[in-house]
């Protein structure tokens, strides 16, 4: 086995197009472990956590563009969670210290796992992958570029430089289910994204198809539902959009979970992002018929 420990972009590109057979190798999260059970057995590795420009994100515009080499820590940071708090929030369910400390937000995305903490934010931010390689750079929306289990349109050659997503103003959530409190897989995840000023909410699911799913039905109701200049939702709005995330729904049974569990469980989690972001409620008005009630 050959390692190359690459130390600039251009570089990492350039063994990249020398050999497209290389793999990369950032924080090592998934792919070591894939080494030490032998699932994997690669040649050769170009090891790329110590480019400066991978590890760089900055503010451009309306939107946030992070480089594909930021940690989960330094997604924690108070400076990027202002801005997409969801993102800092997935991120700090991720594993131990240890491995939010080596793990990358662009190694979550080039894994594309369904149980990815980072992926369901990213897809309720419409996030876009920018790719490049020698021949150049090109943008991928993030519902194409994952295109099944642990599979991605990332071309021979190609690298993941960054992920660019907008910063929007209105309250974030992102919740999981896992079996046990911490350093556990998801069984179900869901990111809730409500952009006041676009007067949209957007809601996408993990662990509960083969790529993330957003709940369309779900993000209509709540656009027409929520009390947009009073920032209030009654309790039957909410218990609707938690049926309707619940539709949206694809799962599987596997050892972590049934999928009639996940599916009951992204329900309950959209109820409670709902809840926590927007604390106060328009109360639901009784119906004429009820003991009390206007006659």
């Amino acid at each position: 086995m050959s390692v190359h420990i690459a130390t600039s972009l251009n570089e990492a590109i350039g063994l990249l197009a020398e050999d497209p057979t290389r793999q990369v190798l950032a924080g090592g999260t998934d792919f070591m472990v894939e080494v030490n059970y032998r699932h994997r057995r690669p040649r050769r590795i170009v090891v790329i956590d110590r480019i400066p420009e991978l590890r760089a994100w900055h503010r451009d515009g309306d939107d946030l563009v992070i480089g594909a080499g930021v940690t989960y820590t330094d997604l924690q940071s108070p400076q990027i969670a202002s801005l997409v708090p969801a993102l800092a929030q997935a991120a700090r369910t991720v594993g131990s210290p240890q491995i939010r400390n080596a793990g990358t937000l662009g190694g979550n995305v080039a894994t594309a796992s369904p149980a990815g903490d980072t992926l369901p934010v990213l897809a309720a931010l419409d996030a876009t992958v920018r790719c490049i390689c020698t021949d150049g750079r090109r943008d991928v929306g993030l519902d194409e570029f994952i295109t099944g289990v642990k599979r991605t349109s990332l071309r021979p050659g190609e690298l993941i430089e960054s992920i660019r997503v907008p910063v929007l103003d209105g309250p974030q959530e992102f919740l999981k289910i896992g079996t046990r409190n911490a350093m556990v897989i998801s069984v179900a995840g869901l990111a809730l994204v409500i952009d006041t000023a676009g007067r949209t909410a957007r809601v996408a699911l993990g662990s509960v198809a083969p790529t993330p799913v957003r709940a369309d039905d779900a993000e209509r109701f709540l656009a027409t539902s929520i009390a947009w200049d009073a920032s209030t939702i009654t309790d039957e709005a909410v218990a609707t959009a938690g049926d309707l995330v619940m539709a949206a729904a694809a799962p599987i049974d596997d050892q972590r979970g049934t999928a009639a569990y996940r599916r009951h469980a992204v329900g309950v989690l959209a109820r409670r992002a709902l809840r926590r972001a927007f604390p106060t409620f328009a109360p639901s008005l009784p119906s004429p018929d009820a003991a009390g009630g206007p006659r």
